[in-house]
């Protein structure tokens, strides 16, 4: 490199001429697509699997994979939609805020075939999680970088700074502040009126090439309303999502504080490499999670008052989920993308029906 180049502005013009290049249309590929070998020498059935908010996630990541595209790649440009989408205040942009109205993001991936991670937690500004832990993974030697130093990692590579509070998530920010307690100097509003709880939203997303290559992502606006700089489960490796190429993928959406402390998509792929099939794998990962949970989140029925799941695939394309209550997600097994019946291990309370 000229001593007259400076780092930022290679990585500036690199970033630039990779986009534009970019095979698919896939901003920094891992890979240019190749051409899939003839159906009857498939090594794996291609599929996509993801949580129910990512039904245009598996449809995409799906497409890809025929396309010839990396299984990173895939699962990274489908989630990229719901990160895209204002409409989805549980992702990238448009997510519901923290406690002091700011928006702060996480992501984590694993790509099967290269054996790398990476991942960004507490990421402001910038719109799209997933890709900037793809940079990490791809460009660096370490898989995780927060705060600050992964935004400004983001803008060498020609990522913009974007304010990421929608109207509506301002609106949800200002209602909850609004109800925090009665005797502080807010005015109580209608609950009839506009959001007044703390939802949680995440998508995850995991795909099998027809070459057997594997690979997972997760990402998220975290827990709506938290305390400033909290990460959950979904950028750290071996809970939100976790990829091993010999075995399979698997991920999780819910309480994150209730997977990190079982490491839930590491737990789930060892499952599955002992000989369980993907939904069993979820379900057994399940049960330890009720197993670590504290006697203050469980009801007086001796079950979980919080929501979690688990998806996972193996390497032959074989792939399943599950969830503590009754629930529904994605998946495209190469006939359509559709919305599948979760396993569960529990039936939902008479009340909550």
């Amino acid at each position: 490199m000229s001593d007259s180049l400076s780092r930022r502005d290679f990585l500036t013009s690199t970033a630039a001429g990779v986009a534009a290049t970019g095979a698919l249309d896939i901003a920094f590929p891992m890979r240019p697509p190749r051409p899939l070998p003839p159906q009857g020498r498939w090594a794996a059935k291609p599929v996509a699997v993801s949580s129910a908010n990512g039904l245009r996630a598996v449809q995409k990541a799906f497409d890809l994979l025929l396309q010839g595209a990396d299984t990173l790649d895939a699962v990274i440009e489908g989630v990229k939609i719901q990160e895209l989408d204002p409409n989805d205040d549980s992702v990238g942009y448009g997510g519901l805020p923290n406690a002091d109205g700011v928006v702060q993001l996480d992501a984590s991936c694993m790509h099967g075939p290269t054996k790398r991670a990476g991942a960004v937690g507490a990421l402001e500004g910038i719109k799209t999680p997933s890709e900037v832990a793809k940079l990490v993974l791809k460009y660096t030697n370490h898989i995780f970088l927060v705060g600050e130093g992964a935004k400004h990692f983001a803008l060498q590579y020609g990522f913009k700074e974007e304010d990421l509070l929608t109207e509506h998530s301002r609106e949800a920010w200002l209602h909850w502040r609004a109800n925090l307690n009665p005797d502080d100097d807010y005015l109580d509003v209608p609950e009839t009126e506009h959001l007044s709880a703390r939802p949680t939203g995440t998508i995850n997303c995991n795909a099998v090439t027809p070459q057997g290559d594997v690979s997972s992502v997760t990402t998220t606006s975290g827990l709506a309303f938290k305390i400033p700089g909290r990460v959950g489960d979904s950028p750290l490796i071996g809970a939100g999502q976790y990829t091993d190429n010999d075995v399979g993928a698997a991920g999780s959406t819910g309480r994150g504080e209730s997977n990190i402390k079982v490491c839930g998509g590491f737990l789930t792929v060892e499952f599955m490499r002992r000989g369980m099939k993907p939904t069993d794998a979820c379900l057994e990962t399940l049960k330890r999670v009720v197993q670590l949970t504290e006697p203050r989140l469980l009801g007086r029925d001796g079950r979980p008052k919080f929501s979690i799941n688990f998806y996972a695939v193996n390497k032959r394309g074989d792939f399943g989920a599950a969830s503590l209550y009754p629930g529904r997600y994605a998946a495209h097994d190469g006939s359509e993308a559709k919305l599948r019946d979760l396993a569960y291990l529990y039936e939902r309370p008479a009340a909550s029906r």
